[in-house]
C-alpha cells in the first residue's frame, strides 16, 4: 500500500488516514508533499491524486484507491478482518461510529478558526462562541464514551480505536491553541498525545522545514 500525505504539521486529514494505517499493522509506504508549494497546483493534477481531486490523504492499495480518511478507516478495517478498529459490543460500536461520523462532517467553526499546527502552543485566549458550543459537543461526546464504554482503558472506548484516530487532531488542537476543557478531557488528550504513533507523528512534524505562512497564526476568529 502506499498513502500519500500533506504536511505533519498542518495536515489533519492526513494524520487520520496515517493513524488509520499504523493502526491496522499493514506495511505501508509513507508519502509526504508539501502542501501549497509551487508545485502543488501541477502535482494534484497528476494521476495518483485525480481520484481525489487533488486531496490528501489517498491510499493506494494495487487496483484500489481510497481517499478520504473516514473511507480509509473502514477499508482498511475490512482488509484486517473489523478487529483493530471498532469496538466489539454493538452498542458500543453503534455509538463509535456515529461520534466518528460527527467528528468528520461537523465541528467547522473549530477547524475553521483553529486549524492545526502541531509545532505551535500559543497563550491562551477566548474562544468565539461558535467554537465554545462546538468544544463542549465534543466534551459532551467524549465523556459519554468513556463513562459508559471507557472501561480500564485509556481511550474513549477503552482500547485505541477509529474515533480516536478522528478526534486525535482535536486534541492538537486544543493543545496548540489551549481552549478550556475539563479534566477528565486531559486525562484523555494525554493517552492520545502520548500513543507511539502520536509520538512518531509529532516528531516528524518537528523535523520538518515547511512553513506555511497562513497557518502559524494565534487563531482566526
Amino acid at each position: 500500500m502506499k498513502l500519500i500525505i500533506g504536511n505533519k504539521a498542518y495536515s489533519s486529514w492526513s494524520l487520520r488516514g496515517w493513524l488509520a494505517c499504523k493502526q491496522s499493522g499493514l506495511p505501508f509506504e509513507e508519502v509526504v508533499v508539501p502542501l501549497y508549494d509551487s508545485d502543488w497546483d501541477k502535482r494534484r493534477q497528476g494521476d495518483e491524486f485525480a481520484p481525489s481531486s487533488g486531496k490528501v490523504p489517498i491510499l493506494w492499495d494495487g487496483e484500489a484507491v481510497v481517499w478520504d480518511s473516514l473511507a480509509i478507516v473502514e477499508y482498511l478495517n475490512d482488509k484486517t478482518g473489523g478487529t483493530k478498529f471498532w469496538p466489539e459490543d454493538p452498542v458500543a460500536r453503534a455509538m463509535a461510529r456515529s461520534m466518528a461520523a460527527e467528528m468528520h462532517s461537523g465541528f467547522a467553526s473549530l477547524r475553521r478558526k483553529h486549524g492545526m499546527n502541531i509545532r505551535q502552543v500559543y497563550p491562551p485566549s477566548t474562544p468565539d462562541p461558535d467554537v465554545i458550543d462546538e468544544l463542549g459537543r465534543i466534551m459532551e461526546l467524549w465523556a459519554q464514551a468513556r463513562a459508559r464504554f471507557g472501561g480500564d482503558g485509556d481511550f474513549l472506548f477503552g482500547a485505541f480505536g477509529a474515533v480516536d484516530i478522528m478526534f486525535a487532531p482535536v486534541v492538537t488542537r486544543i493543545v496548540t491553541y489551549s481552549l478550556p476543557v475539563p479534566r477528565f478531557a486531559q486525562s484523555y488528550m494525554l493517552a492520545v498525545l502520548q500513543h507511539p504513533f502520536m509520538q512518531d507523528w509529532i516528531a516528524a512534524a518537528q523535523e520538518e522545514d515547511w512553513v506555511i505562512e497562513q497557518f502559524e497564526k494565534p487563531a482566526s476568529g
